[in-house]
């Protein structure tokens, strides 16, 4: 991955955290950091997968790619979620 991937990596992936912690329903205890970087790796891993997929590069807006990201995002905004709940009622 060359860097202007990663920057823009980082910079979608605040806004995939965003749309993957808006999909999970109920309150969170998570943090913006730890939202950002929940939606930072959904976003890698969703391209990735994309691209295992073929899917990556399409012309106009790459839709299927960013419902990956955003699946990711909210399974790892779910997960962490309830792996703190559990933490914290211990």
């Amino acid at each position: 991955m060359e860097i202007t991937g990663l920057i823009s990596a980082i910079v979608f992936g605040v806004a995939i955290g965003g749309l993957g912690r808006a999909v999970v329903p109920g309150r969170h205890q998570l943090s913006l950091v730890v939202t950002i970087l929940v939606g930072i790796v959904a976003a890698v891993a969703g391209t990735g997968v994309a691209g295992l997929a073929g899917v990556a590069d399409t012309a106009g807006i790459d839709w299927t790619e960013i419902a990956l990201q955003v699946i990711f995002a909210g399974g790892g905004v779910s997960l962490l979620a309830r792996s703190r709940a559990h933490t914290n009622a211990n």
